[in-house]
């Protein structure tokens, strides 16, 4: 069995190698869930310099087309891992909360995250909607340390993705959430994948 592990700064990539981490995902500020502080377009290459050598490293954070599964590559990446963009096809489903999580996302734009501690109590990129806005308002509590905040939430959280609100979704996403226009099935989205990405490939080989 191979391990990944997510790194958001070199340092957490060369503890990962140290640790024995088969895989090291570069994962930038754009990515949904808990994220770091580097974009992807900067922390990629740094972390293939770091750890490129002794390990593979696929890059994550804001992915969602061929375009930039292409750029990944030429920053050094070997592959990519995208989250989000999946929440969107016809094979993903959450029972009762699946419409109301549809029409939020294909409704945002790449705007409409907030990298917030109230989800998990770590910095992590969700929706911004009426859930974040009320954390967000004067009096309203700090967010409690990991796993605590988490333990506080998650009865909210399932009630409110069950609620039929596309407005209270607490849904982490990143910023790809604009790009997230319609619904397809997965295997249509791998072929796009595939295309678009020997597309921008041809391009980049044909300005030599």
């Amino acid at each position: 069995m191979l391990v990944a592990a997510l790194a958001g700064k070199a340092g957490h990539a060369h503890h990962h190698v140290t640790s024995g981490v088969d895989i090291v995902v570069a994962q930038g500020y754009e990515a949904g869930g808990h994220t770091g502080e580097i974009a992807s377009m900067v922390l990629v290459p740094e972390i293939v310099d770091a750890v490129g050598g002794q390990v593979p490293v696929l890059a994550a954070g804001g992915i969602g087309c061929g375009r930039q599964i292409a750029a990944a590559l030429a920053l050094g990446a070997v592959g990519v891992w995208m989250g989000s963009a999946w929440l969107i096809t016809q094979e993903y489903a959450l029972t009762s909360a699946a419409p109301a999580l549809r029409k939020a996302l294909l409704a945002a734009t790449s705007s409409d995250t907030v990298r917030s501690r109230i989800y998990s109590g770590k910095p992590a990129r969700l929706l911004r909607n009426r859930w974040t806005q009320v954390w967000a308002e004067p009096g309203a509590p700090e967010p409690l340390p990991m796993p605590l905040q988490n333990l506080l939430v998650s009865e909210a959280h399932q009630r409110l993705m069950h609620s039929g609100r596309p407005d209270l979704v607490p849904m982490p996403v990143g910023q790809i959430v604009g790009r997230m226009n319609e619904v397809r099935p997965v295997a249509e989205v791998m072929s796009a994948l595939l295309r678009e990405t020997e597309e921008a490939m041809d391009r980049l080989n044909g300005w030599r």
